[in-house]
C-alpha cells in the first residue's frame, strides 16, 4: 500500500504484478523473494523451538538469544559493541523497523529525505507520520548520488535522512564520498541517520558492506535495520531487528509495541542460530546470488535489454527502450502475455518528475533459481520478434 495522489492508502504495483503472476501462471521477478528454502541449521532450530513449546508472546524487546546474537553479529562483521539489553530492539521484518522508527522520530512537517527511486513503503510512512518526503535523485546508468543535489535535500528542516545501502531497487553501492556527505550533512543539521541494510550480506565484486554508523561521529545519530529474511532466504518469517543508541531505541520501542507489539516467537532463536553460522555461509550466499545476477542479466541483454550492473541485493535494472518499449508500466502489464514473465517498472519506485525520466526501467528479480532465470530469460527472447 502506498500514499495515493488523494492522500488515502491505494494498492501498489507490487501486489498488482505478484495476482497477475499468480493469475497467469508467469514467471515472478517482480516480488523479491527467493524460490529456495535458507540454510538446514536455520530451518532445523525453528522446528525445533515449535516443538520445544517457544509459542507464546515473547518479550517486548525480542528473546535475549536473538538480542545478543545481534550484537554478536555487529561486533564479528563490523566491529560495533552494543549492549544487546538497551541498544537492539527485534522488529516484524525490517518494514515495521522503518515504520516504527520513522513514526517514533518524524513529527507533522519534519522533513525526511530518501534517495529516488525508493523502496515503497518509506514514502508511505512518511505520509502516514504526516512528514515531508524529499528525495535526491540517483543518476546515470550507475545510479550514483550528485553530491551537490545531496547538500540542496538536506536542510535545517530535516529530521531524518533515510539511506537504503546495497539500494532496492537499483543494486548500488554507496561510495565512500557520499557516505562521508550525509555524516556530514547529518551533524549540520542535526539530523538522524536511518540507515536499511537488509542486504548487508548479499554484495558481489568483491565488495563488502560496512554500516554508516561504523564512520566517525555517525553511532551516536544512527538507527541501522536489517533482516534475517534476504540472508537466510527466510522472507515469510518477518525477523528483523535495529540498533542504536539506548534512548533511541527506547523511543521506537514506545511506538513498536503498538503496532505488532511481538512477533515470531520460534523464529527468533532460528535466526540467532543463522547469525552465528560461519563466515562460509555468508561468503558462499553472496557467491551463489552474484552468479545469479550473471546468468539473468546475460538472459536480458541476450533478449534485447540493456542492463545494469548492481553490486548489491536481490535485483537487476534493465531498459527496454531499445525493444521499443518507452513505458514499462505498460510494458509488465503486458508481459505475462508477451513473455511469461513478471517485472516491476523502476517507476513505480519514483515520484512523478523521476518516474518519467526512468519511464522504460524495469526491475527484475535475481534470487530465483538457476533453471528458473534460464527460462525466464529464454521466454523474454520472444520480445525481439513482436
Amino acid at each position: 500500500m502506498l500514499l495515493g495522489s488523494d492522500g488515502h492508502l491505494a494498492p501498489t504495483i507490487f501486489a498488482e504484478m505478484s495476482a497477475l503472476a499468480q493469475r497467469s501462471g508467469s514467471i515472478n521477478l517482480g516480488q523479491g523473494f527467493p524460490d529456495e528454502d535458507g540454510p538446514r541449521e536455520v530451518l532445523d532450530a525453528a522446528v525445533k523451538a515449535i516443538r520445544d513449546g517457544v509459542n507464546q508472546y515473547p518479550p517486548g524487546r525480542g528473546m535475549p538469544i536473538l538480542l545478543e546474537a545481534v550484537a554478536r553479529h555487529q561486533k564479528r562483521f563490523y566491529g560495533i559493541d552494543l549492549d544487546p539489553a538497551t541498544e537492539v530492539l527485534v522488529t516484524a521484518g525490517a518494514t515495521e523497523a522503518l515504520a516504527a522508527t520513522l513514526l517514533a522520530l518524524v513529527e507533522p512537517g519534519d522533513e525526511v529525505v530518501t534517495l529516488e527511486p525508493f523502496y515503497d513503503s518509506y514514502g508511505a510512512v512518511i505520509g502516514l507520520a504526516d512528514g515531508v518526503h524529499r528525495t535526491v535523485p540517483l543518476r546515470g546508468p550507475d545510479f550514483t548520488v550528485d553530491p551537490d543535489e545531496l547538500r540542496r535535500a538536506v536542510t535545517d528542516r530535516t529530521r531524518v535522512i533515510l539511506l537504503n545501502d546495497p539500494h532496492n531497487p537499483t543494486g548500488t553501492v554507496l561510495d565512500a564520498a557520499t557516505r562521508e556527505l550525509v555524516v556530514e550533512l547529518a551533524h549540520r543539521h542535526d539530523a538522524i541517520i536511518v540507515s536499511d541494510e537488509v542486504y548487508e550480506h548479499l554484495l558481489f565484486d568483491g565488495l563488502t558492506h560496512s554500516p554508516i554508523s561504523t564512520l566517525p561521529g555517525a553511532r551516536e545519530r544512527s538507527v541501522t535495520i536489517s533482516s534475517g529474511g534476504k540472508t537466510f532466504s527466510t522472507t515469510g518469517w518477518k525477523i528483523g531487528w535495529l540498533s542504536a543508541p539506548a534512548a533511541l531505541v527506547d523511543q521506537i520501542l514506545a511506538v513498536k509495541q503498538f503496532l505488532t507489539y511481538v512477533n515470531g516467537a520460534p523464529f527468533q532463536p532460528a535466526i540467532a542460530a543463522g547469525l552465528d553460522l560461519p563466515d562460509g555461509y555468508f561468503a558462499e550466499a553472496a557467491a551463489a546470488l552474484e552468479h545469479k545476477r550473471d546468468v539473468l542479466s546475460a538472459g536480458l541483454v541476450a533478449a534485447g535489454f540493456s542492463v545494469s550492473r548492481p553490486h548489491g541485493s536481490y535485483f537487476v535494472v534493465a531498459d527496454a527502450a531499445g525493444l521499443g518499449y518507452s513505458d514499462a508500466v505498460d510494458l509488465c502489464r503486458r508481459l505475462p502475455e508477451l513473455a511469461g514473465v513478471v517485472g516491476v517498472p523502476i517507476s513505480a519506485f519514483c515520484h512523478a518528475d523521476l518516474a518519467a525520466e526512468y519511464s522504460s526501467l524495469v526491475r527484475f528479480a535475481f534470487c530465483k533459481r538457476i533453471d528458473v532465470l534460464e527460462r525466464a530469460s529464454t521466454q523474454l527472447t520472444g520480445l525481439r520478434s513482436r
